[in-house]
């Protein structure tokens, strides 16, 4: 008998340790502390003062797990006023966390703290945080990480051997803040000084003939490494490849799409792309790439910036640099990967319109839409006294950036809109329709628009407006993006926060609904919360307006966003508890009232006679 007992105790033990083994891992909750604080670093011969978080750049990566709660105070030592954006969380109830200064909530001002709480329950894949302050994301960024709740052997492909995050950016050696006043006021050029990965400028920069250092990654031959690609960049869609290697895409935008094998990642600003890359080249050096690119002429034209950094074998000890130079000693010279051309925008296009969902994961998109916009995306300009001005160019004038013809301008308060709607107070009223269709139709991808002359400057006047769509809770909602050709040809990532898009077509030229729509991929479309809008083309999606709060929707090329190719997405409460948007926290950062300028408005009027110098006005 007591033997039986004994062995019965013993089958009771390990089928608890089993059954523990194929639980999930409890929630918990990852608690980080960011401090944001002005560093030199010297790049390039020149010390640039930039503003970062923890002294780093890129900023410190945050890993969780599905189901998780994140908690992250933010400690502002930097002159600025500072909100930070958790990029594709979708924030669910939780509007008040998702970091828009004036929209969501007050920014936190200098030697002032705030902690953001949420919640990544429903998600997995790579996301990343970044500041919401104009341009100063180029130095406030980092990877956020959501893995699978039952552990990496759940993925829905190989279980890789390592995962690295790789972040595309740009290195700035002027100040960011000036950058962002005359992008709004004044446009003029302004170009960063390199590109990076992982912060790093690589060896085809110099400083007086010494090179700067780049990313290495070391691998062990046969292993397979999860790449999650992230682009941080300004201004840039970047093109990034491995010599000798491929990829094979296994999510984007924290979404899981069907395998898709390429030697190329094309990734605009906001995307995330996450591949896996086997060691299965011979022992040696190769150069990883990421080249920008852009439109060709007649639009104006950019420096270009390569950067490059080393994938090199652990069983190949040559050093990344030595006394002969980054290529190594004769016979030791790094694989380079022959890149697209600059000017190339099909291989994105095509890319981008091979994606599509993997299907054990897939969610469908709605059937039937309750409401359509067409959405025009471009320049125009609006004068900067009265309501008559010369154009085209001229110092009457600025140029601005626009959807269906209107150019985002915040309103002037001293409470955020998300608060003014949640209390239901009358500045509502002052927000301007977004309206369902440009006001005038005309061949939005004719080239003759993109210099300026007689044909463009009739298309040019923009109206200025705090530019919002109100949504009923539960709406089936399809945007048709439309590239145009005005004042120029560049396309566009489109960003929604607090949900993801169904992304149903794309094509070049005109949006045509008779030809287009039977296009339409409604079976196992890509989920993403940053769309690239083709150059001088459209993309159509649909998402279901299913999140209480007041979201951002705008296009993450740093240019476009400071010009106002912004509107606000608002989704109305629904019937119950569980569908309406919760009373502010109780912590929630309070906003100045020094005549309605905060700070880092502050600093910039202190360098108006320097801003002024540098436009000749």
């Amino acid at each position: 008998m007591e033997s039986r007992s004994h062995a019965t105790a013993a089958v009771v033990a390990v089928v608890f340790f089993l059954s523990a083994m194929a639980l999930p891992a409890a929630a918990a909750i990852v608690e980080h502390t960011f401090v944001v604080s002005q560093m030199n670093m010297t790049h390039l011969c020149k010390e640039t003062l930039v503003t970062v978080v923890n002294g780093q750049l890129p900023g410190p990566t945050i890993e969780v797990t599905e189901g998780d709660s994140v908690t992250v105070h933010v400690i502002n030592k930097s002159p600025y006023n500072i909100t930070i954006h958790w990029h594709g969380v979708k924030q669910r109830l939780n509007c008040w966390a998702d970091g828009v200064p004036m929209i969501t909530q007050c920014p936190i001002l200098p030697n002032h703290n705030f902690t953001y709480r949420f919640n990544v329950t429903g998600q997995e894949g790579t996301l990343w945080w970044h500041a919401h302050v104009p341009c100063l994301r180029a130095t406030l960024h980092g990877a956020l990480i959501i893995r699978p709740r039952h552990g990496p052997s759940s993925y829905p492909f190989p279980k890789p051997d390592r995962e690295i995050p790789i972040i595309i950016g740009e290195w700035w050696q002027v100040d960011l803040a000036v950058v962002d006043w005359n992008l709004r006021y004044y446009l003029n050029d302004y170009d960063p000084s390199a590109s990076t990965i992982n912060g790093k400028l690589g060896d085809l920069y110099n400083c007086s003939g010494v090179m700067e250092d780049g990313y290495v990654l070391d691998m062990e031959p046969g292993k397979t490494y999860l790449l999650r690609v992230i682009n941080a960049a300004l201004f840039s869609e970047y093109y990034f490849k491995i010599a000798g290697h491929k990829f094979t895409v296994v999510a984007t935008g924290a979404n899981y799409v069907s395998p898709y094998t390429t030697d190329v990642i094309p990734i605009a600003p906001g995307e995330t792309v996450d591949v896996l890359v086997v060691a299965d080249a011979a022992p040696g050096r190769y150069y990883m790439v990421a080249l920008p690119n852009q439109s060709p002429k007649p639009e104006g034209q950019s420096p270009l910036i390569i950067t490059r950094g080393m994938v090199q074998y652990s069983n190949n000890h040559s050093s990344y640099r030595d006394k002969e130079g980054a290529g190594g000693p004769s016979g030791d010279v790094p694989m380079a990967p022959e890149m697209p051309d600059q000017h190339d925008r099909m291989t994105s296009f095509y890319f981008h319109g091979n994606l599509t969902s993997l299907h054990h994961s897939q969610r469908l998109p709605p059937a039937h839409v309750d409401e359509h916009l067409f959405i025009t995306l471009g320049l125009g300009s609006v004068c900067r006294r009265g309501q008559s001005c010369t154009r085209s160019g001229s110092q009457e004038s600025i140029v601005v950036a626009t959807m269906n013809n209107f150019t985002f301008q915040l309103p002037a308060a001293t409470t955020p809109l998300l608060e003014e709607h949640y209390y239901n107070s009358s500045m509502m009223d002052t927000l301007q329709e977004l309206p369902d269709a440009p006001p005038r139709v005309f061949n939005f991808t004719d080239h003759a628009l993109i210099p300026e002359g007689p044909k463009e400057a009739q298309l040019e006047p923009t109206s200025k407006a705090a530019l919002a769509r109100r949504f009923r809770y539960g709406a089936a909602v399809e945007l048709v993006f439309q590239s145009t050709a005005v004042m120029q040809s560049e396309s566009n990532p489109m960003h929604l926060h607090g949900h993801d898009m169904f992304v149903l077509a794309q094509g070049l030229g005109n949006y045509d609904p008779a030809r287009d729509v039977a296009r339409y991929n409604l079976v196992d479309p890509p989920v993403l919360n940053t769309v690239q809008v083709p150059s001088l083309g459209w993309a159509a999606v649909r998402f279901v307006a299913d999140n209480p709060g007041i979201w951002y929707m705008h296009c993450h090329y740093e240019f476009h966003l400071s010009m106002g190719m912004t509107a606000l997405f608002i989704v109305e409460d629904g019937t119950t508890v569980d569908t309406s948007l919760p009373p502010p926290p109780s912590n929630f950062p309070t906003c100045g009232n020094d005549n309605n300028l905060v700070p880092d408005e502050f600093y910039l009027q202190t360098r108006k006679s320097e801003v002024s110098h540098i436009n000749g006005v």
